[in-house]
């Protein structure tokens, strides 16, 4: 339970664990031992995974918020990846297993519950620091820490950036 909003307990997997070992398996629609509290708007098919730039810490790790990894409760932190760089669509091979990019995440105070301050949900929506969620076409066992490759691109679809931009009908910056 992440706590209450108003007078309804809300559940939540938000919070994440650094997973322990060097290999892990993705299954369809998580990895093991990973679970999402409300299927309704999380999880499933095409928000297997949410993944989130390492990057974007030390921009948010201002007076106002102090974030270590996993605050965005994603399951996997990347690094050499921004939202402008990368498209949804891509597919990208990681470990046996191969991943698209699916969507931005959108965020929802379930976010600003867990980080304990919900000005970060427009803070998301006006820096465009949202990371994405894949879908997985192939499980398998995947590295905890090393490289995922791109290995197919449709430069006619758009970035992660673009398509967050398109969502909330401003332009935006990563």
């Amino acid at each position: 339970m992440l706590g209450d909003f108003g007078r309804e307990r809300v559940l939540s997997a938000i919070a994440k664990h650094e997973v322990r070992g060097t290999h892990i398996t993705l299954q369809p629609t998580n990895l093991d031992g990973d679970r999402q509290a409300d299927l309704d708007n999380h999880g499933g098919i095409d928000k297997a995974i949410y993944l989130y730039p390492a990057e974007h810490y030390s921009a948010w790790n201002t007076s106002q918020y102090a974030l270590a990894a996993g605050a965005f409760g994603e399951n996997v932190s990347v690094r050499g990846a921004l939202e402008p760089d990368v498209r949804v669509g891509d597919v990208w091979q990681w470990g046996d297993a191969l991943i698209q990019v699916s969507q931005p995440r959108q965020p929802c105070y379930k976010l600003g519950m867990h980080v304990g301050n919900k000005a970060i949900i427009a803070d998301m929506v006006r820096s465009g620091r949202c990371g994405w969620y894949a879908r997985v076409l192939q499980a398998g066992d995947v590295p905890v820490r090393g490289a995922m490759v791109l290995q197919d691109r449709d430069s006619d679809s758009p970035t992660v950036a673009e398509a967050f931009a398109l969502i909330f009908e401003s332009p935006r910056r990563a």
